[in-house]
Formats: C-alpha cells, sequence, structure tokens
C-alpha cells in the first residue's frame, strides 16, 4: 500500500521551486547525455547548451541524433555534438568510450538518461540480456565504469572537486525488485511480462546509483537517482501501442507533462550548486529528494549487483 501511496502522490507533485533560470553559468563544462536525441534528454540537451556547456549527444540512432543537434542549434545558438552509443551491445559502448576519450579530457557530468520501456519480450540485447535490463542497467553501468577514469580524474582538477553521475530512474521502482535469473534471456524472463521487467530495471537503476555513490564518493563522485515524472515522451512509444487511441488521449491530456518538466529534475541533480551534496540520493519531481523504496537500500543487494554487472563485463 505505501508504494501506490508514493506513486500518487509523485505522479501528482506540487509546483517547482526550481526552474531552468537558476541554473549556473556552464561554460567549460563536458557533459554527456544518453539518448538525448528525443525527449527528455533533448530537453535536457538543450538547457545545457543554453546555458554554455558542451553536450554530447550519445545515441544509437545517427539521422536523429543529427537532426535534433541541428534543431537545438536553431534554438539555442550552440551545437551539441554526436556521440554514437549502442546501449544493447557491450563492444559498441567501449567503442563509444573510446571515441570520447579520444576527443576529451575532462568530464564533467554524465547524465544516464536513455531508456527503453516495455519492448516486446523478444526482443534482446546484441549479448542475449534482457533488453530493458541490458539497455537501462548492464549498457549504462560498463559506459560509466570506463568513464570513471575520466570522472574522477576531472574532479580532483576542479576547484569543487566533485564531479556529477545522474541515474534516470522512475515510480516504476516502487514495484520492482531484482531477479538474477531474468536478466539474461532465458525461461524465467520469457515467464515474466515486459512490465515486469521494465520495473526491475528502474528498481536496479536505485541500488547502481547508491551502490556507485558509497563506492566513488570520496574520489568527488556524486551519484543521484531519480524519478523523472509521469512525462509525455517516446518513451512510450511501446506501452502506447497496446492502448486503444481514445485511452491514449486520455492519459496524455490528464497523467503527462511535458518534457520540459520531466528534465527540471535531472537538470537539478546535475547543475544546481545545493544538489552536490545529494551523493546517493533519490529525487523526484519536481527537484526534490524523497526516500526510495527501502529494498533498494539494501547493501548486500548492492553488493551483489555490482558483483554481477563486473563479472559481465569482464571479458569484453
Amino acid at each position: 500500500m505505501g508504494n501506490v501511496l508514493s506513486w500518487v502522490i509523485d505522479a501528482a507533485p506540487p509546483k517547482a521551486t526550481f526552474s531552468v533560470d537558476q541554473i549556473p553559468d556552464l561554460t567549460g563544462k563536458v557533459i554527456i547525455v544518453t539518448g538525448a536525441n528525443t525527449g527528455i534528454g533533448k530537453e535536457t540537451a538543450k538547457v545545457l547548451l543554453a546555458h554554455g556547456a558542451k553536450v554530447y549527444i550519445a545515441a544509437r540512432n545517427q539521422a536523429a541524433s543529427e537532426e535534433a543537434i541541428r534543431q537545438l542549434k536553431q534554438e539555442t545558438g550552440n551545437e551539441a555534438i554526436f556521440l554514437k552509443l549502442d546501449l544493447g551491445d557491450l563492444k559498441a559502448i567501449k567503442a563509444s568510450a573510446e571515441e570520447f576519450l579520444s576527443k576529451e579530457t575532462r568530464l564533467h557530468i554524465l547524465l544516464n538518461n536513455a531508456g527503453v520501456m516495455v519492448p516486446p519480450i523478444e526482443l534482446v540485447t546484441a549479448d542475449g540480456y534482457d533488453l530493458q535490463f541490458g539497455t537501462n542497467i548492464l549498457g549504462h553501468y560498463y559506459f560509466t565504469k570506463l568513464l570513471l577514469p575520466i570522472l574522477t580524474s576531472t574532479a580532483k582538477a576542479t576547484s569543487e572537486g566533485k564531479v556529477r553521475v545522474v541515474n534516470v530512474a522512475s515510480c516504476a521502482h516502487l514495484f520492482g525488485g531484482l531477479n538474477f535469473n531474468t536478466f539474461k534471456d532465458g525461461p524465467a524472463r520469457k515467464k515474466c511480462s515486459e512490465g515486469k521487467l521494465y520495473n526491475q530495471s528502474k528498481f536496479a537503476n536505485v541500488v547502481f546509483a547508491l551502490e556507485l555513490a558509497k563506492r566513488y564518493g570520496d574520489q568527488g563522485i556524486i551519484s543521484t537517482a531519480l524519478n523523472p515524472g509521469n512525462i509525455n515522451s517516446d518513451l512510450l512509444r511501446h506501452a502506447e501501442a497496446q492502448l486503444p487511441s481514445i485511452v491514449k488521449k486520455i492519459i496524455i491530456r490528464v497523467l503527462l507533462y511535458d518534457v520540459s518538466q520531466g528534465a527540471l529534475t535531472q537538470l537539478y541533480a546535475a547543475t544546481s550548486p545545493e544538489a552536490a551534496s545529494l551523493n546517493g540520493k533519490y529525487l523526484v519531481p519536481w527537484a526534490r529528494v524523497r526516500p526510495p523504496r527501502q529494498e533498494t537500500q539494501d547493501p548486500q543487494l548492492g553488493k551483489a549487483l555490482w558483483d554481477w554487472l563486473e563479472e559481465q563485463v569482464k571479458y569484453v
């Protein structure tokens, strides 16, 4: 009952006290936003560009990303940079990180924003993992791991001694848990619904963010997880395909917020001076700190997930 109540409260948040006008000048900051060719990620990139940041749009679809970059330049006057990143392919993730490291010596903010929601159950990653867990968790874990050296060296080189890793989770984590037998394709996974697998991946986002905070907080990494809110974005495309059109219209008009609001909480976590003290915390709409589901805070579960993730990328 408590999880349902938390979902209801976060689905209708109070008016935001944080706005993009409060974001400081980001000139000289290097930022990666995964999945920034569309939706909340694109809106986030737009605001970061408008505040002077050097923004990499890390995404799989080059044509869509280049079109987004063109639109964002029109809107902000500043040009983002495309970084090819396929979070469903571990070798491609390694190539993406290497490409970034060949161009930059600093990384101030990593926004793990990309995600996939309730795709058809038969879809898996290039390496045979559940598409949602492989993309939303394993892919972002590996990308973050490969960028940890540049993140920690950047923290040492900055006056504040900190960098940010922002992990976009969801209120869906309230209904999730971790069944390690379902992370890869197999009989246990096939017995699960797409929704259950999505909830699991979002639960894992929160567990991962806290474990990262514990392991690297003393090296200047500020790791947070967040629920961006119920937002009208491309993330819903698979879910919408299963709904009658009249139901879709009602949901969009009554329950969903615009992407400009959806970007607020992650922009706060990524840029606000106040958020520099939020290592290991969970945020909800709009830019408020609240406890996540208690089970995500289990230190043994955090260690078990981290160990499993480490094992998967050991021989890439």
